[in-house]
């Protein structure tokens, strides 16, 4: 979910800088700073928008720069427990596919997908039904809902989000589609 946030943290200001301490420097020191990481309590910081309050500079000893406590709003996206998000396949494994759900991905392990089996195209990068002929390829549109999240705020890259998509209303865009027309044509023919 993306929020808009307020939140305090200290910025160093250059040497070089330190005549022009205005809320653009700091909004783009906090954007170099901040933009990307991951926080328990806020999620991943997507951007920095607006910088409100500029503290009295503090200057540590054996440090160059000078310490500022800034508040500002962010904007920041946070996935909960149970929410469904709609994104986008950008890999396919042979365990599952990463789903890129906004500035992080998801993995929707193969167990997760459907109640049919789903074999690995290694050489065509994707999972497929023999079943039904489904497939399930990089770029193909989902809709999912978040089951697992692990944040790890020292190394983003490491946090984990597990998803289902074995839930009525919920796959491969157009799988829901089919089944859609399915519905409408069954309501008709009654």
């Amino acid at each position: 979910m993306y929020k808009r946030v307020r939140l305090k943290d200290t910025v160093e200001v250059p040497p070089e800088h330190l005549a022009d301490v205005t809320p653009n420097l700091v909004k783009k020191l906090l954007q170099d700073k901040l933009e990307g990481r991951m926080d328990e309590d806020v999620g991943s910081v997507v951007s920095v928008v607006n910088v409100h309050d500029i503290g009295d500079g503090a200057v540590l000893p054996n440090r160059p720069g000078v310490y500022y406590e800034a508040e500002f709003d962010a904007v920041t996206y946070d996935p909960q427990m149970q929410e469904v998000v709609d994104g986008e396949i950008v890999e396919v494994v042979n365990f599952g596919a990463f789903v890129g759900i906004g500035p992080v991905d998801g993995l929707l392990h193969v167990s997760q997908i459907s109640d049919e089996y789903l074999a690995y195209d290694e050489e065509g990068q994707m999972l497929a039904s023999r079943e039904s002929n489904r497939t399930l390829g990089v770029g193909d549109s989902v809709r999912a809902r978040i089951v697992t999240k692990s944040i790890d705020e020292r190394n983003p890259r490491e946090s984990k989000i597990g998803l289902t998509a074995k839930q009525v209303g919920l796959g491969k865009h157009g799988w829901l589609e089919e089944e859609r027309q399915k519905r409408e044509a069954t309501t008709e023919s009654e």
